[in-house]
Parts: C-alpha cells; sequence; structure tokens
C-alpha cells in the first residue's frame, strides 16, 4: 500500500517519536541522512528537535508519508533560504523512506510531494540539496530531475579512514 503524503502535519508526540524511529532504522540500514551506525531514536531526538524549531519559526516545512497507521514511513524537509538574494530556492534536507519500503516507488513520490510542495511556494525556483558520495543516492536524485552542480572531494568523513565527497545537486521548478 503506497503512503499517504502531507505537507506540515500537525507535530504530535506520535508524530515526533514516529520520525525519531524513522531516521534510526534508516540510519543504521546504511542511509546517509547525517549519522553513521549504530544510532539510536535518543541520538536522533537533539537534531530532529532542531528541525522542529525552523518548523516552529516558519523556516522549515515538513512533507510526511503515512501508512495506513498514520506512522511516518518517509519524510523530507524543506527549508527556506534566508539570503535576500537567494529566496528563490529552497534546500532540501534529511530524505528519508524507511528501508521496508525502498524499491516500491515511494521515493519517487516523496521526491515528487517535495517538488510539488516547493513550486507551491511563492517565488520558488529550484530545490538545492547536498548528499554523501559513494552510496548511489546521487544517481537516485539524477533519476528524479536534480543535476550535479558541485562536488567536494572528501568532504564528509564516516569513519577514521573513509572519507566521502558532498555532492551539490539543484532541481530547477520553473523552466
Amino acid at each position: 500500500m503506497t503512503l499517504h503524503y502531507e505537507l506540515d502535519p500537525a507535530v504530535t508526540p506520535a508524530l515526533r517519536d514516529g520520525i525519531c524511529t524513522l531516521w534510526a532504522d534508516v540510519s543504521n540500514a546504511g542511509g546517509a541522512v547525517g549519522f553513521v551506525p549504530p544510532v539510536t531514536a535518543a541520538d536522533i531526538r537533539p537534531e530532529l528537535r532542531g528541525h522542529l524549531a525552523a518548523m516552529a519559526e516558519g523556516r522549515t516545512r515538513l512533507i510526511t508519508g503515512l501508512d495506513a497507521g498514520g506512522r511516518p514511513a518517509a519524510t523530507a524537509f524543506l527549508t527556506l533560504n534566508t539570503h535576500r538574494l537567494m529566496r528563490h530556492w529552497c534546500w532540501l534536507y534529511t530524505v528519508m523512506v524507511h528501508p521496508g519500503r525502498q524499491g516500491t516507488g515511494e521515493g519517487r513520490r516523496l521526491m515528487s510531494a517535495a517538488a510539488d510542495a516547493a513550486r507551491g511556494m511563492p517565488g520558488m525556483r529550484g530545490i538545492r540539496l547536498t548528499c554523501r558520495g559513494g552510496t548511489g543516492v546521487d544517481r537516485f536524485y539524477a533519476s528524479c530531475g536534480y543535476k550535479e552542480v558541485g562536488r567536494v572531494p572528501d568532504a564528509i568523513r564516516v569513519a577514521e579512514d573513509d572519507y566521502r565527497d558532498d555532492i551539490t545537486m539543484w532541481l530547477a521548478l520553473h523552466t
């Protein structure tokens, strides 16, 4: 069954806890979402608090894919750019699909929901994201219409002797 996507859902304790669990599950399955396994929901909670604070301030928007039980199984955060010369594009952060749903098309549906949400924001012309090299996720984003526009070699250190490129990608919303 496909997920039901919502923009800016009410942040209830159940949603907050569900996102923490999702984030830990994705991280522990090898997902490149800011942590290196092993992690717990408690490890994730401070980072999520930062996203939720930005939402409360109106700087960030949440796209959530909910399963039939109302639990988050996919999320992405759109963060508005506050620089006066760059307010025409936003950042896409923490793109996650539960490992059990990967390969089902939910990633594409999540990316489409994020692009639709950004298109609905006044004056928005593009989405920028960064991703960790060596994971193959840059190919997934490219298949969703994103173009690689920059790369910083060895900018991400995931282990003592494991450095990855930081890849910047761009999706033009209006042609």
